[in-house]
């Protein structure tokens, strides 16, 4: 630090939102009336003095632009106009990740004694709207056919099934290692058709569809089915594929699934057992 001469002001608290700019506001004042040599400004993460520093740049003199020499994963920029004591930055397209405590640093060139840093930081909150990561269907002994639906958002958003007769299901919660996301398993699918997963959180609402069909046999009679996903997949080839398939599966009983998320479908994949 460099005494009571200095001072620097900064936010405690800062939202942002994933995908999005968030800007970290910080302003200098200090005993020199000018500072006409120049000065470096610096900041860093997680700790005060020794932490990771993702941004800094250089300036020969207050009426010279910062020549940037650090700049981690190249999304940080200065904002605030250096004339001013104005040392902001933004951080583009936040990620999980950049959820932090930075921390605003000044040094003037004129003195090797003139520097100061904020000891308390500012935190970086992140929001985000609910999306779902992943939905499918998949088999196993236990389970038999189950469905799972991966959402996440900050708040953790909630999940609700509902199956194809629209009745709401009461789903097997699980938990990932990360913070903002989460997991339901729906267990021993009954009916054939449409399988939806809602996540809701204070953000918004979003929800995706997995169409599951079993066959067994002989059961390529009900393909029929399916031609509801391949119209809304508006591609004929994928609907030649999968009678292609039917087909060529004809043996044992396996499942045809197709998952529209965002109103974007795909086909997943077929489960084959005998």
């Amino acid at each position: 630090g460099g005494g009571n001469s200095w001072s620097l002001q900064v936010s405690t608290d800062v939202m942002g939102e994933i995908g999005k700019t968030a800007s970290l506001p910080c302003w200098f004042s200090h005993s020199h009336k000018a500072h006409d040599s120049g000065l470096t400004v610096i900041w860093r993460i997680k700790h005060p003095y020794n932490g990771t520093v993702v941004f800094k740049c250089v300036s020969d003199s207050s009426s010279d632009s910062c020549k940037t020499t650090i700049n981690y994963m190249n999304k940080f920029r200065l904002i605030g106009n250096l004339r001013n004591n104005n040392i902001s930055i933004s951080i583009e397209n936040l990620t999980w990740e950049d959820s932090n405590r930075y921390y605003c640093r000044v040094e003037l060139s004129s003195d090797r004694h003139d520097k100061y840093e904020t000891k308390f930081g500012t935190w970086l909150h992140l929001s985000a709207p609910p999306r779902i990561v992943n939905i499918s269907v998949a088999f196993d002994k236990i389970r038999g056919f189950y469905a799972v639906c991966t959402a996440e958002g900050e708040p953790v958003p909630s999940l609700v099934w509902t199956d194809p007769l629209n009745n709401h299901e009461d789903p097997f919660l699980t938990s990932l290692l990360l913070r903002h996301q989460r997991t339901s398993e729906l267990h021993h699918l009954r009916n054939d058709g449409k399988y939806t997963c809602v996540a809701t959180n204070s953000h918004g609402r979003v929800e995706g569809s997995v169409y599951f069909f079993k066959f067994s046999a002989g059961g390529s009679s009900r393909v029929g089915y399916i031609v509801l996903c391949a119209a809304l997949a508006a591609k004929l080839l994928l609907l030649f594929l999968m009678f292609g398939a039917v087909s060529y599966y004809s043996r044992g009983e396996y499942a045809l699934l197709c998952t529209i998320v965002d109103n974007r479908p795909k086909f997943d994949r077929i489960l084959l057992y005998s």
